[in-house]
């Protein structure tokens, strides 16, 4: 049986992975923690800036060796993995792979070019691992700046080439940001940082204020835009999918009709019915392209005075 598969086939994305980033103290590991149903993995031990409201189940990692019994055991009851910081979990990654093969890396606690390597093939099984499992996976990140040529740019700070590695896996790159008192975060990427934004999310998102000047939580001001964000997806994926279907149905119906011109009188019927169709997507463009082919293989022409087809006396 073929594997390939018609659009409308294909299997809805079930997870998100997503990096915040940004300056330190912004709140990133608190809005990472808003995702649903979060397992924390405290790579920095920072846990204790989080506000305690916003406190979830934690681990705090001593290796990486904790990573993988955790990965292993049953987190059945947990929706998303927080990864706090992401360039944390690459030094502990890379303590790991040293400790195990002394080759990979050098005197000064450094990987070699082999070191390298295996970090991205240990990193992209990490990602591969997470996303069997079902999880969402949420990557919290400092940022950094760089200069390219007189513009200055903010990037997140991961460390190595596992930035372009980890990126290319994501629906989602957000940048937080502080304007005046109120913070912020853009999924879309401009000339000053970097974003990604595949999820459809307006530009700019203000966040709300969370615990108030006396660090108490604010009332009915539930910690929960990346359940929000995960759930509004979620959604827009299957809407997606029931047009796609449609879309392709109305297509196949688009060749079934075309497949019956056969002259100028059917050729007018069909412009009739494919004009009052409800069109879907590029459907009308793709259609009038179907037929112009048919109508050049049968060797007609339109009367600009009725608007019809009739046959070209030229092809007569």
């Amino acid at each position: 049986m073929s594997k390939i598969r018609k659009p409308a086939e294909l299997q809805v994305q079930k997870t998100i992975k997503a990096l915040i980033y940004g300056q330190p103290g912004l709140g990133k590991s608190t809005l990472a923690l808003s995702a649903p149903s979060p397992l924390h993995l405290d790579f920095d031990r920072g846990v204790h800036r989080v506000n305690p409201a916003h406190h979830k189940d934690t681990l705090q990692v001593d290796s990486w060796e904790d990573v993988l019994e955790v990965l292993s055991d049953d987190i059945s009851s947990y929706k998303t993995i927080i990864i706090d910081t992401a360039g944390k979990m690459l030094d502990f990654m890379t303590a790991y792979l040293i400790k195990n093969d002394p080759k990979l890396g050098k005197p000064d606690g450094s990987l070699t070019l082999q070191g390298y390597g295996a970090r991205k093939g240990a990193f992209v099984a990490f990602l591969r691992q997470v996303d069997q499992l079902g999880k969402h996976l949420i990557f919290v990140a400092h940022d950094k700046e760089e200069k390219d040529g007189e513009q200055k740019i903010v990037r997140p700070e991961i460390g190595g080439s596992s930035s372009g590695d980890l990126i290319k896996e994501l629906d989602l790159v957000g940048y937080m940001e502080a304007k005046g008192k109120a913070r912020t975060i853009s999924f879309d990427p401009c000339e000053k940082y970097y974003g990604k934004n595949t999820c459809n999310l307006q530009s700019v998102i203000k966040l709300s204020v969370l615990i108030d000047d006396k660090g108490s939580p604010v009332q009915d001001k539930p910690n929960d835009l990346l359940t929000q964000i995960i759930a509004d997806y979620q959604v827009y994926l299957e809407k997606r999918k029931v047009i796609t279907k449609q879309y392709n149905e109305l297509m196949t119906a688009v060749k079934e009709n075309l497949d019956l011109v056969t002259d100028a009188s059917t050729a007018n019927e069909f412009v009739q019915w494919v004009t009052k169709m409800d069109h879907i997507w590029d459907s009308k463009v793709q259609a009038g392209q179907l037929f112009k082919a048919k109508q050049k293989s049968l060797g007609l022409i339109l009367n600009p005075k009725n608007q019809q087809y009739e046959k070209s006396t030229a092809a007569a």
